[in-house]
C-alpha cells in the first residue's frame, strides 16, 4: 500500500538532491564511513562496495538522471578485478552483487551484468560447508588464522543472490544452498525471545555446533541490533522467495523483539543488551536496515500484523529523517548520522554510513511505492 505523506516526499527529495551533490566527490568510488563530513573512500574489495551503486540504482530508476547510472555502472565494472581476482571474495558476495550486477541487470537487461551476478552467485556458494550446512563468513585476516567454521547473521542478506541465480539460471542448486543456509541461521542463530546471535562457530569438519561469539556486538548473549535488523529483513526476504512458513515465523518474532526494544526516539541503541552506559549511543544503520524490512513484512502479513510492522517502520523512517538527518549540513557528506560501525574494535563510531544511507532511501522507496527492489 502505498502512503503518502509531506515528509516522505521531502526526505526523497532532499536524498536525491544531496546524493547529487556528492557524487561531484565521490564519483565511481566505494564510500564506506564518513569521518569529519567526508565519506573515506574503501578499496572495491571492501564488503560495502555495493551500497553507493545501489543507492543510485534507487534514485536513478525513479529521478531517470543518466548521471547515476553512468557512476553506478562505472563501479560495477571497476568490481570486476575483485570478482575476477578471486581471493579477496568472501560471505559478503552478495551484498556487493546484488546492488551491482543484479540491480543493472533488472533495470536495463544488460547481459553483462547477467553474467557477472551468475559469476558471482558461484563464487558465494562454492563457500557453502556441506558438513555445517552454512556458507563460511570470513577468509583469514592475518596468516596461520583459522576462521573456516565461521558463520554470521549478516549473511542472511546474502541469500537473495542465491535466489536471483536459481530463478535466471533455471538450475534449483543455488537456492538449494540458500535454504539449507538459512534453515541453520532458524536452527542456532534466532534464540526464543527474538534476539540473535551475531557469530556461530562450527566444527568445519564435522559441522558441530561449538560456540557464538560476541561479534560486534556487546557481548556472546547480547543483542546486537544491526544483526537483528540482517535477520528481519534477510528471513523475510527468505519468506518471499521460498514460501516456507518457518521463515516467516522468525522474521516476526525477530521482528517483535526489535519493535519492543526501541527508545523514545525510535532509533535503535547499537547493542540493545548493552550496559545502561552505553545504550545511548545509537545505531542508525540497523535503524534503517530494519525500517527497510519491516516494510517488506509487513507486505507479507496480514490485519494487524501488517499494520503494526508498517507503523514501526514509518516512526522509524520519520525519526530518522527528522532527528538524525544531515540535510541542512553542507560539511557533511552522509545523509544519516549516527551509525555504530564497530563498537568492539572502536571503529566508525557515531558516524554516517553508507549502508546507513541506501536503506534509508530503500525505505522511503517501499514508503512511495518505488521498485524494483533488487534483492526480490
Amino acid at each position: 500500500m502505498e502512503m503518502v505523506n509531506a515528509w516522505v516526499d521531502e526526505a526523497w527529495q532532499r536524498s536525491l538532491d544531496k546524493t547529487l551533490r556528492n557524487t561531484t566527490r565521490i564519483g565511481s568510488g566505494f564510500p564506506h564511513a564518513s569521518q569529519d563530513g567526508v565519506y573515506q573512500l574503501a578499496e572495491p574489495a571492501w564488503w560495502t562496495a555495493g551500497f553507493w551503486p545501489g543507492q543510485l540504482w534507487l534514485l536513478y530508476a525513479q529521478s531517470g538522471k543518466e548521471e547515476l547510472r553512468a557512476l553506478a555502472e562505472a563501479c560495477e565494472a571497476k568490481l570486476d578485478e575483485v570478482l575476477d581476482g578471486y581471493v579477496r571474495l568472501d560471505h559478503d558476495i552478495g551484498f556487493m552483487w546484488t546492488l551491482t550486477s543484479v540491480a543493472n541487470y533488472k533495470l536495463t537487461g544488460s547481459e553483462a551484468s547477467r553474467i557477472r551476478g551468475l559469476k558471482a552467485a558461484n563464487y558465494l556458494a562454492a563457500r557453502f560447508n556441506v558438513k555445517g550446512q552454512y556458507i563460511r563468513a570470513w577468509n583469514p585476516w592475518s596468516e596461520g588464522e583459522r576462521n573456516e567454521g565461521w558463520a554470521i547473521i549478516d549473511c542472511c542478506m546474502n541469500m537473495p543472490l542465491l535466489f536471483w541465480a536459481s530463478r535466471i539460471s533455471g538450475d534449483p542448486r543455488y537456492a538449494h544452498i540458500a535454504e539449507a543456509h538459512l534453515d541453520t541461521v532458524l536452527k542456532h542463530f534466532i534464540r526464543a525471545d527474538g534476539s540473535v546471535y551475531h557469530i556461530v562457530i562450527f566444527d568445519p569438519h564435522t559441522g558441530e555446533r561449538r560456540k557464538a561469539v560476541g561479534g560486534q556486538g556487546y557481548a556472546p548473549e547480547s543483542a546486537w541490533s544491526r544483526g537483528a535488523a540482517w535477520a528481519i529483513y534477510g528471513l523475510t526476504l527468505a519468506y518471499h522467495h521460498t514460501g516456507k512458513d518457518e521463515y516467516y515465523q522468525a522474521a516476526t518474532r525477530v521482528a517483535n523483539f526489535f519493535l519492543s526494544r526501541l527508545p523514545e526516539d525510535q532509533v535503535p541503541a547499537w547493542d540493545f543488551r548493552a550496559p545502561e552506559e552505553l545504550r545511548s549511543l545509537r545505531d542508525t544503520s540497523a535503524g534503517s536496515c530494519a525500517a527497510s524490512g519491516l516494510l517488506l513484512l509487513a507486505d507479507k502479513s496480514e490485519g494487524g500484523d501488517a499494520e503494526a510492522y508498517r507503523a514501526g517502520a514509518v516512526r522509524i523512517l520519520k525519526s530518522l529523517y527528522e532527528n538524525y538527518g544531515a540535510w541542512d549540513r553542507p560539511d557533511e557528506e552522509g545523509l544519516i548520522l549516527s551509525g555504530t560501525s564497530n563498537y568492539p574494535q572502536g571503529t566508525n563510531i557515531d558516524v554516517p554510513l553508507i549502508y546507513g544511507d541506501f536503506y534509508f532511501v530503500e525505505g522511503l522507496a517501499r514508503l512511495k511505492g518505488y521498485g524494483p527492489f533488487y534483492w526480490e
